[in-house]
């Protein structure tokens, strides 16, 4: 019924250590770079919100003026 636990060839395992660390690196990369590109976002976000608000500033000061 038991069988007896086997013991992993050392090679194989090497090789599945190494792409699994090669995996978590290229993991590492892909958040950075989605990490990078949320930044970015929020940079053009914050602009356009200024933008709207300077807009809004001097359509109310010309407004007052007349």
């Amino acid at each position: 019924m038991n069988q007896p636990k086997r013991i992993p060839d050392p090679e194989k395992f090497k090789r599945t250590h190494e792409r699994f660390q090669e995996t978590i690196r290229q993991l590492d990369i892909w958040n950075l770079k989605l990490e990078q590109l949320n930044a970015m976002m929020e940079v053009e976000l914050c602009q356009q919100r200024l933008e709207r608000l300077e807009r809004r500033k001097k359509l109310i000061a010309s407004e007052t003026k007349e």
